[in-house]
């Protein structure tokens, strides 16, 4: 190593020498340690970072995270899905028929973000679990069967219009002041609807959704994850202390009465 360092230091001073350049402290300057070479003796030159302008003739310089030929491609087999799709629902052919229901459904079809959430904690716990809750595993698992064994009550109140009347959900009139989630979730749609004014949609992990409407304010944002009985919404209350909302249960595209699985009153 020593003898390849002299031979390096030997030619940059053989340049400089050419240049005119080396003074009378060549023999000093040849004779430096390796620990004060200058970024030109270490190297045999100037030393210049690598790049990554990738062109014809520099694969070398690629940048290591992006192709040119792979990004070409993707876009290649884009267009060609894209062109495929729109000759498949241009042609009338029944042949056809089982592909333009598969495209329907996976561009209708909500995912189901509860299911995949439920299903990471049961495989990892929860997400950036740094500090242990004092509870003991076995603890835990005994205290989730027993919160999972029954939904909770939005609000309790009593039924002013039943599933009967509407076919999708029922009113309920109560003298509580917020409504509460019956189980745990992720919130899919919080907003105004035509027929149920400010609602929050709560999406769960047996892929069954609840609608909890009529509110006066809304406390969760948009896609977060909430446990059984986490407040999700304000009632504005009348004069006599009562107010009303509406809750509905959503299983598949069709709607289950409310009170076959929660008790109101």
């Amino acid at each position: 190593m020593s003898h390849r360092a002299d031979e390096v230091r030997k030619r940059i001073a053989k340049r400089k020498r050419d240049r005119g350049l080396l003074g009378s402290n060549s023999q000093d300057m040849s004779q430096r340690t390796s620990l004060f070479m200058s970024d030109e003796e270490r190297y045999g030159g100037v030393y210049s970072p690598p790049t990554y302008e990738g062109g014809p003739g520099k694969n070398n310089d690629a940048h290591p995270l992006f192709r040119v030929e792979v990004f070409i491609f993707k876009i290649l087999f884009s267009a060609v899905l894209v062109l495929l799709t729109a000759i498949v629902f241009k042609n009338g052919s029944p042949m056809f028929d089982k592909v333009k229901s598969a495209v329907h459904y996976s561009l209708e079809e909500e995912f189901q973000f509860a299911t995949v959430s439920k299903w990471y904690r049961d495989q990892f716990g929860e997400p950036l679990a740094l500090f242990d809750t004092g509870t003991s595993g076995s603890e835990k698992s005994e205290n989730e069967k027993t919160e999972l064994a029954e939904l909770a009550t939005p609000a309790s109140g009593k039924v002013l219009e039943s599933f009967k009347d509407n076919g999708q959900g029922i009113m309920v009139e109560t003298n509580r002041t917020s409504v509460e989630a019956m189980n745990e979730g992720i919130i899919i749609e919080a907003g105004e609807k035509e027929e149920t004014g400010l609602t929050i949609v709560l999406q769960h992990a047996d892929g069954t959704k609840s609608w909890y409407g009529n509110l006066d304010k809304i406390d969760v944002p948009l896609y977060d994850f909430v446990e059984k009985g986490t407040e999700l919404g304000k009632i504005k209350l009348s004069d006599n202390q009562k107010g009303t909302y509406y809750f509905a249960i959503k299983k598949g595209d069709s709607f289950i009465d409310p009170i076959q699985v929660i008790q109101f009153e």
